[in-house]
């Protein structure tokens, strides 16, 4: 028994050794103009499998590596789907620079159609990096991307959405670390010049030891200018936002002197800089005649839950003035679940 786990544990490394080959393998090759698609394999020790889809794109002229994925949360479809289009549009011949494309990062949470979750190992990806080499498969899949992609990238965009429950208004993030100015000047410059309306910010509380969880958080961390963009909602393709993420992608890329396709800042920036969860404390049925871009008012009442005989359990009030950025919106509620969050702007 003892030699067949051995055999096993050489065989999972052996098999990691052979998948990081294969993307350093695309990644240094020098011809340019180039694209690659690579399917990276993973296996863990419970026999979860499933693969990482990779697309390395080289332009004919080198420079900044930008790195763009999406599907972390598999149920996250405008922005998997603008991925799609734009590995069909992009011509290599006028790129400058390398893409790395990462179409959908959580294989077993798209094809199960599960929300957050990879059914596998019951993990969320975008709460496992760092990851761990000889962890679960989604956490062997944050390693991977941590290690291998997150390194090799100068900009790393992680692409959101609403998921399955969430209504959501498009916006651009970054995280504002005051330790790392170069990197967080260039995410701000990125994040205004996406033709988002919303620019958002936040801050920046963990240490160089801390566990970031985040994708685009770990990429912070590791020293990289990292950003997401969260648009799309409630686990459906609406092709506006498909476009509204394509046009922040192309403009990034022309700010970044890698692609010349940009359309420009939004005319009206709206920033914010704070933000405030509520949080249920019952389990029942949500109710809310409010949505995402909705104002609000500290202390009004936002939403309400009941049992399954419509007595009232628990009522919502605003915890400040400002706008909804994502908020539930569907009946199904849970202890902890977070019912929304309302963003406003403090001056620095």
């Amino acid at each position: 028994m003892r030699q067949i786990s051995f055999f096993l544990l050489v065989l999972l490394i052996v098999q990691g050794t052979v998948a990081q080959n294969a993307f350093q393998k695309a990644f240094n090759a020098e011809a340019r103009p180039s694209k690659e698609n690579v399917q990276i394999d993973f296996s863990d020790a419970a026999g979860n499998s499933g693969h990482l889809p990779i697309s390395i794109v080289k332009g004919k002229i080198d420079g900044p590596v930008f790195t763009i994925m999406a599907g972390v949360h598999g149920y996250e479809y405008p922005p998997i789907i603008a991925t799609q289009e734009l590995l069909k549009e992009i011509e290599i011949g006028e790129l400058t620079g390398t893409l790395i494309i990462i179409p959908i990062a959580n294989i077993g949470s798209f094809f199960t159609r599960t929300p957050f979750i990879n059914p596998q190992d019951q993990k969320n990806l975008n709460n496992a990096f760092p990851g761990k080499k000889e962890g679960s498969i989604t956490e062997r899949i944050a390693y991977f991307i941590t290690t291998n992609i997150i390194s090799k990238s100068d900009v790393f965009l992680d692409v959101h959405g609403g998921d399955a429950c969430e209504d959501l208004i498009p916006f651009v993030c970054f995280y504002d670390n005051s330790e790392k100015p170069r990197q967080t000047a260039l995410a701000k410059e990125l994040s205004e010049n996406s033709g988002f309306e919303y620019v958002v910010s936040y801050p920046y509380t963990i240490s160089n030891t801390d566990p970031a969880k985040y994708a685009f958080k770990q990429a912070v961390q590791d020293g990289k200018t990292a950003l997401s963009i969260e648009c799309g909602k409630l686990g459906n393709v609406q092709l506006e936002n498909v476009g509204l993420i394509k046009k922040g992608v192309y403009n990034m890329l022309e700010t970044m002197g890698m692609y010349a396709n940009g359309t420009g800042a939004h005319e009206n920036i709206v920033y914010r800089n704070k933000q405030t969860y509520i949080t249920a404390r019952a389990k029942g049925i949500f109710y809310s005649t409010y949505g995402a871009g909705d104002t609000v008012r500290k202390g009004e009442v936002i939403g309400y839950t009941t049992n399954e005989f419509g007595t009232v359990l628990e009522e919502y009030k605003a915890t400040n003035d400002g706008v909804i950025l994502y908020m539930l919106a569907t009946p199904p509620i849970n202890i902890d679940d977070t019912v929304m969050c309302i963003s406003t702007y403090v001056d620095p």
